[in-house]
């Protein structure tokens, strides 16, 4: 059975084929007659909107279930949920505070389990950053990608997908708040170069994307003061943006909160591909599934 817990659960080929399938239109339908749970124990606005979209166009039926409804470890554990909702669906998609409750539902699905975003990864959004730099340059390999602020799950993922695609990477990060030590170091045996750094001007000087995430995720409001103060210096501003290749782009997975990460005449200016970035959340997802299913149906 496949899942698709991290990014680098795919192989580069893989990842290709899905951010091919990602532009496939129009969309074979392939879903037809068939449910995908998409369970939420953290809420969202783009991951349920692009995943509930992405398996309509499929021909398939998206069921969004909160928190509440499955009570994972409270109600029932999470194997017995997983098991249940395996007997309606083909698919089981979650939004979930720690990865390990994925891999335990992996553990015993007998359908495909999707990622749809944990405390260690957001494969899915890595997919949509790639697909929309690929869009944009028109390759992916060779390329530079900097990101500047906190080394978190959406850093680790981007890392991760980098290294599948032949993108050098440079995190500009506190002290602390760097990306996971292992996952630099499985981006760094795939032979690209990654460097780590406290310096956002070092890891920016010549980049052709600039990326960022709010300083401040959810779950992390009690520690918002000290995070404030851990991450002055490390705003995506002109001044930043200018130390980047001529040509470079803005990323940001969002929610973003202007004047914090960014200010506003970088997100919203024309270096910024914010939005077609969001709009990538819905194709790769579907691409993603198109691949999946074309691997188990």
């Amino acid at each position: 059975m496949t899942h698709f817990l991290e990014v680098d659960d795919l192989e580069p080929a893989e990842l290709a084929r899905v951010l091919e399938l990602a532009q496939l239109t129009p969309a074979p339908a392939v879903l037809t007659g068939r449910g995908v749970a998409l369970v939420f124990e953290k809420p969202s606005a783009r991951t349920r909107n692009s995943s509930e979209l992405a398996v309509f166009q499929l021909g398939g039926h998206p069921v969004a279930i909160r928190a509440e409804e499955v009570g994972f470890d409270r109600r029932e554990s999470v194997e017995d949920v997983t098991l249940t909702l395996a007997q309606y669906h083909s698919a089981i998609g979650a939004r979930v505070f720690d990865h390990k409750v994925l891999e335990r539902m992996a553990a015993v699905s007998p359908v495909p389990v999707i990622n749809l975003l944990s405390d260690l990864a957001h494969p899915c959004q890595a997919l949509a950053d790639l697909l929309t730099l690929q869009q944009h340059f028109g390759r992916l390999s060779g390329l530079k990608v900097a990101w500047v602020g906190d080394g978190n799950n959406v850093c680790r993922s981007l890392l991760l997908a980098s290294s599948l695609a032949g993108i050098s990477v440079a995190a500009a990060c506190p002290p602390g708040f760097e990306p996971d030590r292992g996952a630099v170091d499985r981006a760094r045996a795939r032979g690209i170069d990654v460097v780590v750094t406290g310096d956002v001007a070092e890891a920016v000087r010549g980049a052709d994307a600039v990326c960022t995430d709010t300083w401040i995720s959810m779950g992390q409001e009690v520690t918002e003061a000290g995070r404030r103060s851990a991450f002055r210096g490390f705003t995506v501003d002109p001044p930043v943006m200018a130390l980047a290749a001529p040509g470079a782009v803005f990323l940001h997975c969002l929610p973003a909160h202007r004047g914090d990460e960014v200010t506003g005449d970088v997100i919203d200016g024309s270096q910024s591909l914010v939005w077609p970035q969001a709009a990538n959340r819905m194709h790769v997802f579907r691409g993603l599934l198109l691949w999946l299913f074309g691997s188990v149906l």
